[in-house]
């Protein structure tokens, strides 16, 4: 995710960190590199000139913190500013109403239906009573893709797609009776720059929904904003955007919600229900800018119980071998694991296939030992070591490194499990 913006930014203010004292020349330096990396990365014009505007306006004006290195704080006024043009503070959806309604809109191809289960799937787990509604007449199988997805999360799901202006309030009364108290509605798309079909123009007063949430690509980039417009006489209230993961620039994410007007929501990072979060934008920001996002990982890491299990198991003194590999494939399920360490700062996202390289030969390491051996590693010498290598087919630097990742992973389960991460201090308060 951005791995390109962040790479140029992440140099640009190493390099200016080295210099020490900061000149007004090194700031309108930095600065220049800044707005080059971000106009490279696809950022409308008008966004940048805004955004380092108000850095420059702040940089000179801006009373200096004794505890901070000029770099120090001119990174965190870029992330402050950069937070603030996507939209300053995390925003959710209204759902006012009984049902609530959140129509989804945009372009073909943006990935609205996959992004309606997993929007109901993430309502669901807060909770919510989501009801599926397909509303689109237009798309071949539109339906029966969206009852495939409904049915694989255990959701209900519903049919307007023959005429959806009659049938869309008939499943609101029904979801009223059954009480259904939110009801996600997917709609067909239209090609990118084209308006979305008449009926929805009229059916939308005809339902009055809480949530109108434009659903667009964000390797779409700059173009989202074209793309967007034309949605713009629907009333949108928000915007989620889908296909994060594979964006390595940030256009869409930093132009979209300054230029719309409308917060951004929910962003997608993958092709599992799960994969579809909250938006941050501080926690997007330091992403941008190499900081990580240690609060997005404990999150995730706690989603899955890792945090929990991993506190259990320090407070009773039985944090193991077999306990280390349990938390492992805990991780595994959190997420595609490349994801995961990217969230850590300054960490460059590896490649998955070597990551499932490295998982599988510390699983022939631990399951090469004696049930003795994983409960009590310090058992562990040379000759035992030696053995362990020969039967997992590694070598005993192999074995080495796994025991010392495994006293790490001690230290780090156990701040986990607290709700904190070792190391996690940002080099500027927030």
């Amino acid at each position: 995710m951005f791995e390109s913006l962040s790479e140029r930014l992440s140099q640009i203010f190493q390099r200016l960190r080295g210099k020490g004292l900061l000149t007004q020349a090194d700031v309108d330096q930095g600065l220049k590199e800044i707005r080059a990396a971000l106009l490279s990365a696809d950022v409308h014009v008008e966004v940048v000139k805004e955004l380092l505007g108000r850095v420059r306006e702040r940089a000179v004006g801006e009373r200096l913190v004794e505890s901070l290195s000029p770099a120090q704080q001119l990174l965190a006024i870029v992330r402050q500013e950069m937070a603030r043009v996507m939209g300053g503070e995390a925003q959710k959806l209204k759902l006012s109403g009984k049902p609530a309604i959140v129509v989804l809109v945009g372009p073909a191809g943006s990935g609205k239906t996959t992004t309606a289960a997993k929007l109901a799937r993430h309502l669901a787990k807060k909770g919510r009573k989501p009801l599926l509604v397909s509303a689109d007449p237009e798309r071949p199988a539109a339906a029966e893709q969206l009852a495939t997805l409904a049915q694989r999360l255990g959701l209900p799901w519903a049919s307007a797609d023959q005429h959806p202006l009659d049938q869309v309030p008939q499943i609101l009364a029904r979801a009223r009776r059954e009480l259904w108290d939110v009801v996600i509605l997917d709609t067909p798309g239209s090609p990118p720059g084209v308006p979305p079909p008449p009926f929805l123009s009229e059916l939308l007063p005809k339902i009055m929904p809480s949530d109108v949430l434009l659903v667009v690509d964000a390797l779409t980039g700059q173009e989202a904003l074209r793309v967007a417009e034309v949605f713009q006489p629907l009333g949108l209230t928000g915007i989620i955007l889908t296909k994060l993961d594979g964006d390595a620039r940030g256009g869409a994410a930093l132009s979209l919600p300054s230029r719309l007007g409308k917060p951004l929501l929910f962003v997608g990072v993958g092709e599992r229900p799960e994969d579809l979060e909250p938006f941050h934008p501080e926690r997007m920001a330091d992403r941008i800018l190499g900081l990580g996002d240690l609060s997005g990982l404990v999150e995730k890491l706690q989603e899955t119980g890792v945090a929990e299990r991993a506190a259990r198991a320090l407070k009773e003194k039985t944090f193991t071998l077999e306990d280390f590999l349990a938390q492992l494939e805990a991780m595994q399920r959190a997420g595609p694991l490349g994801q995961l360490l990217a969230r850590l700062p300054g960490f460059a996202r590896p490649a998955e296939d070597e990551i499932a390289q490295e998982f599988k030969k510390m699983k022939a390491i631990i399951q090469s030992m004696t049930v003795e051996e994983r409960r009590n590693p310090h058992i562990i010498g040379a000759s035992r070591k030696r053995r362990i290598a020969r039967g997992s087919g590694t070598t005993v630097q192999d074995v080495n490194r796994l025991l010392a990742e495994y006293e790490q992973a001690k230290k780090l389960m156990k701040e986990l499990g607290r709700g904190r991460f070792p190391g996690g201090k940002l080099p500027f308060p927030r």
